[in-house]
């Protein structure tokens, strides 16, 4: 019964920070770059430095999500697509994960009350608006590619200021709660050094 209990508390807690991005008129130049950022197919290129750096980020990486995401193979393809997906749109990976923890709880299929759907929490009005018709917010590429082409895209409007950034993505500009939650899940969570032999390995 506690176990329950918690799990309904965990649920009601990722719901009620889940994304509510709030339609803003586009200008027809940034309509058109987001429209190329999300529609450009995936190349078959790693987004990794080398081989050593995958391996060590991988493993790092999957072990801490492996409670909630018990399939190694997809966690891995899920891990080797948020690195690349962020590395692609200029974020850091950590920091997606962070977010993504916060917003579905790496639940796929996740909806909030607002209507936003998947592991990044998209509202369907930017499908309509920059995407295709075809576009499923539930895959998993799909709500990446999306996900971090919005945060890039409010990360420029506010100069980089991830904090505002931040709370544009979630709906709740201006208040704290939502980017601190992100930020302590991105530090305590996620937050990953490259060892010693990766170091010396670039050097």
């Amino acid at each position: 019964m506690r176990l329950l209990i918690a799990s309904i508390c965990l649920l009601s807690a990722s719901a009620a920070f889940a994304g509510a991005q709030q339609y803003e008129p586009l200008s027809a130049s940034v309509r058109g770059a987001l429209h190329k950022a999300v529609s450009d197919s995936r190349p078959s290129v790693s987004s990794f430095h080398s081989s050593i750096e995958a391996v060590e980020w991988l493993g790092d990486m999957s072990r801490r999500l492996e409670k909630r995401i018990p399939n190694r193979e997809y966690r891995i393809d899920l891990l080797r697509s948020i690195h690349y997906e962020a590395t692609r749109a200029g974020l850091d990976p950590q920091l997606v994960l962070g977010l993504m923890q916060v917003e579905s709880g790496f639940r796929k299929y996740a909806v909030s009350s607002a209507g936003a759907r998947g592991y990044m929490q998209v509202m369907p009005f930017w499908v309509k608006l920059i995407g295709r018709p075809e576009d499923s917010l539930f895959d998993l590429r799909t709500s990446l590619r999306y996900g971090c082409t919005i945060l890039r895209h409010y990360l420029d409007i506010e100069k980089g200021d991830i904090f505002r950034a931040l709370g544009r993505y979630n709906g709740s500009l201006g208040k704290a709660e939502y980017p601190n939650m992100v930020r302590a899940a991105w530090q305590n969570q996620w937050a990953y050094e490259k060892t010693t032999q990766l170091s010396q390995a670039g050097q």
